[in-house]
């Protein structure tokens, strides 16, 4: 490897941490919002709270997303520094555009948008892996369908089980139990975010020879991540936390920990399958859940379509970007 070739290896290894740290930025409302905007804790204690257990997602989670991105919707063979350039480009230029709009939208498909995106633009259909990608599509849908039945179904469970029980005991033991669901929704989300930039640095690696033999991620990548992720977390994404805390439908603590515990399950499930899905759609199908459990026009629409919108856009979009990045990169990268 060249002098020139390696410097362009650091600097993407050095954008894949800033797609990474931009994902816990952007994301911390979902690990934060619930907890903050039922008063349970201020939203400095809230964000520290979520960095740590994002952080320590690694002691509990094998690899499986890393691989999956890495390995399992691009074929391996295309993969080169050009590539990698325009897929962080695509994901983290829809990530601020997204923030700036206060709109919760999806760094995991955000990043799978621009790695579809710019290995299109190099080397056609050719490229894709069409099992990964269908398996993650799939998730876009499946995930906050999972959340919001879970979430729905244990709010009428709970609202079953408490019906003749006093209302201002009952949410104070559910403030508590937040810590709980909290901590276990911050855990997923760790375990399955930061695992998608661990699979991106790992085929950058395997790409400029750095890698050999099987497909498996080096722990000083593992660790690197985590704390990109966690310091994301840790200064938080204000502007989307009142979108996702308050406006989508109220919440109380029993609603908040429906949700959280929901959402929580749901990613548990894909990171062990190694299914790179959206904490954030996750988090609202589980709050839209909630909603529904009281009625019906408990939702606001209004909010959960534009948040949708988001999602439908943001492959595409991602993608788009990515391939003329992958354009305008691919003479002084090669």
């Amino acid at each position: 490897m060249n002098e020139k070739t390696f410097l362009v290896m650091v600097i993407l290894v050095a954008v894949a941490l800033l797609f990474d740290f931009l994902n816990g930025f952007h994301d911390a409302a979902n690990s934060i919002a619930l907890m903050v905007s039922t008063r349970l804790l201020t939203p400095q204690a809230a964000v520290i709270w979520a960095a740590f257990f994002n952080f320590i997602a690694f002691l509990f989670f094998g690899l499986n997303v890393a691989r999956t991105i890495g390995s399992g919707i691009v074929s391996a063979a295309i993969i080169d520094n050009a590539v990698i350039f325009g897929a962080l480009c695509g994901a983290i230029s829809w990530n601020i555009i997204t923030w700036w709009l206060g709109m919760p939208s999806s760094s995991s498909h955000g990043l799978v948008g621009g790695l579809v995106g710019a290995a299109l633009a190099k080397a056609g259909w050719d490229a894709i892996i069409a099992q990964g990608l269908i398996k993650t599509s799939a998730a876009i849908i499946l995930s906050p369908l999972f959340g919001l039945l879970l979430a729905l179904a244990m709010s009428i469970a709970l609202l079953w089980i408490l019906e003749k029980a006093t209302p201002h005991p009952t949410e104070q033991k559910f403030n508590k139990l937040q810590f709980v669901s909290s901590s276990l929704y911050s855990l997923g989300h760790g375990g399955n975010d930061a695992q998608k930039t661990m699979g991106i640095i790992a085929v950058l690696l395997y790409a400029n020879g750095y890698l050999n033999g099987e497909f498996h991620i080096p722990f000083w990548v593992v660790l690197t991540c985590q704390i990109a992720m966690a310091l994301g977390t840790l200064l938080g994404g204000w502007r989307i936390v009142k979108t996702m805390g308050m406006g989508i439908t109220r919440i109380r603590p029993t609603g908040a920990f429906c949700a959280q515990t929901s959402g929580a399950v749901t990613l548990f499930i894909a990171t062990s399958l190694g299914i790179p899905v959206s904490t954030t759609h996750t988090i609202t199908g589980a709050i839209v859940g909630v909603g529904i459990s009281r009625r019906v026009s408990a939702v606001r629409w209004k909010v959960a379509m534009r948040i949708v919108w988001a999602w439908v856009l943001t492959i595409p979009a991602s993608g788009l970007i990515a391939a003329f990045s992958w354009y305008m990169a691919r003479g002084f990268m090669a």
